[in-house]
């Protein structure tokens, strides 16, 4: 466990340790919490763009298929 304390301007410093612990990585989002009265750090995903990445690829592109259909019709 280890003791920080809150600046003027309200932050605080994660020590090395713990940030190494969990993955915390310069710039990384992480949601503060208050759970029964004590402080939780959660971890967040990389962002919704990077974690939906790739979900929706497909044999064909979307553009191509659009351009035929206009073609067609």
């Amino acid at each position: 466990m280890r003791l920080v304390r809150v600046s003027s301007k309200g932050r605080i410093v994660v020590p090395k340790e713990i940030r190494e612990k969990l993955g915390i990585k310069p710039w990384r989002r992480v949601l503060l919490r208050v759970v029964d009265q004590h402080a939780e750090i959660v971890l967040l995903s990389q962002g919704p763009v990077k974690a939906l990445r790739g979900m929706l690829k497909s044999e064909s592109s979307l553009a191509a298929e659009l351009l035929e259909e206009r073609k067609m019709g």
